[in-house]
């Protein structure tokens, strides 16, 4: 489908970057490529975007990397889709292909591919005139290697090259594509079954630190800015039903852009240039990445309380029985001067012989309309290889 002026929709959603929210003291904090926070599999949509410390699948790359070392299978091959502004066109969505091999009991690699296509933008100088065509899209391409340090613990390394090719040559002569790396750090804790009073339980852990790399530019001599360099934390137990069948799984996460706070102008204050002067803290220019990670723990402008409110935090809650069938539900939270998304999301999977399909939708609870509000989100999952049972 062609969109005049799509550009437009492109520099809000995919270079929000560019400029901050600041009215009404919103400090939104914003980053180059914020198509890698949307979730990209449909099981962890379901569960209100969390998956840092839940239960092992096929789709672990983008969330907690780690968790590959614990697959039940030993080979694993998804692909997925996410419409995004389904209201308003039809072109518009992230696509994803990952794979993941357990090697042997202590070791796994795997690889992926996230594509964020911003569909067909027709661009033209008058009405007249027929337009040319252009692609905006962004990709990820990165690869996980993960051990086990014990029997319930393991680590991954993840490398990441990123590529935004959003800035059309129409309107800057000097637009390029910006490119980077990433490199991701995590761990995941998954202890033995142990028995209760009326039921099993296993208790679930993990940590990611994603997207550690340079800022970029979309033209010469442009402002950097930053990738969404982001902590999740999170922990979750499996109550294991005594039918030994049923398992209902529920699980927190918390995260934190490791990107500096946007700075507290001063209203009415400018210097030579039209600027308003930076009074408060935040996001300088020549920050670096390295630095900025440090920084974004404590510059927020309104101290403590504005950096409480710079965490998200999610709760879900997924029933499986027979490993064959899962409903799931989960919450996600904002806080409304950081962005004020708040929705609830439900899902479903099924397996059939050896293919897993999931299913999700999104429920906004907030002022903010969520872009994927109405959406349904489906992934498949296909299982090769031997089965590990663990412990």
């Amino acid at each position: 489908m062609k969109k005049v002026f799509l550009v437009l929709i492109a520099g809000i959603l995919a270079i929000p970057s560019i400029s901050s929210a600041q009215e009404n003291d919103t400090r939104v904090i914003t980053t180059a490529l914020p198509f890698l926070r949307i979730a990209g599999d449909a099981r962890a949509a379901g569960l209100g975007d969390m998956g840092v410390a839940t239960s092992p699948d096929g789709w672990s790359q983008q969330w907690n990397p780690s968790k590959y070392a614990f697959l039940k299978r030993q080979q694993q091959f998804g692909l997925s889709y996410t419409p995004y502004l389904q209201g308003l066109v039809n072109d518009i969505g992230v696509a994803q292909l990952v794979y993941a091999n357990r090697r042997n009991e202590n070791s796994a690699f795997a690889a992926s591919l996230r594509y964020f296509s911003l569909g067909l933008v027709t661009l033209r100088q008058t009405a007249d005139d027929p337009g040319r065509d252009e692609k905006p899209n962004e990709f990820v391409l990165d690869a996980t290697y993960s051990l086990k340090l014990s029997e319930q613990f393991a680590m991954a390394v993840t490398g990441r090259f990123l590529r935004s090719d959003l800035r059309l040559q129409e309107t800057s002569p000097d637009a390029t594509a910006a490119n980077s790396f990433g490199v991701d750090i995590s761990g995941y804790y998954q202890s033995e079954e142990n028995a209760y009073n009326d039921f099993n339980g296993r208790w679930r852990g993990g940590f990611n630190i994603s997207n550690i790399g340079p800022k970029v530019s979309y033209d010469t001599g442009g402002r950097e800015n930053f990738i969404p360099t982001n902590l999740a934390l999170g922990g979750g137990f499996d109550f294991i039903l005594n039918d030994g069948f049923s398992k209902i799984g529920v699980t927190a996460e918390v995260n934190k852009l490791l990107v500096p706070t946007p700075p507290l102008r001063e209203d009415g204050d400018a210097n030579m240039n039209g600027t308003p002067r930076e009074i408060i803290g935040g996001q300088d220019d020549d920050v670096t990445f390295i630095n900025g990670i440090f920084q974004s723990f404590g510059d927020a402008p309104g101290g403590f309380s504005e950096e409480i409110r710079e965490f998200t935090w999610s709760l879900s809650a997924e029933y499986t029985y027979d490993d064959s069938f899962s409903l799931r539900t989960g919450y996600f939270n904002e806080a409304d001067d950081k962005g004020g998304r708040k929705f609830l999301a439900m899902g479903a999977g099924f397996e059939f012989s050896s293919v897993d399909i999931d299913l999700s939708y999104l429920f906004s609870t907030s002022r903010v309309r969520s872009p994927l509000e109405g959406t349904l989100r489906f992934s498949l999952t296909f299982n090769f290889g031997e089965e590990y049972t663990e412990y």
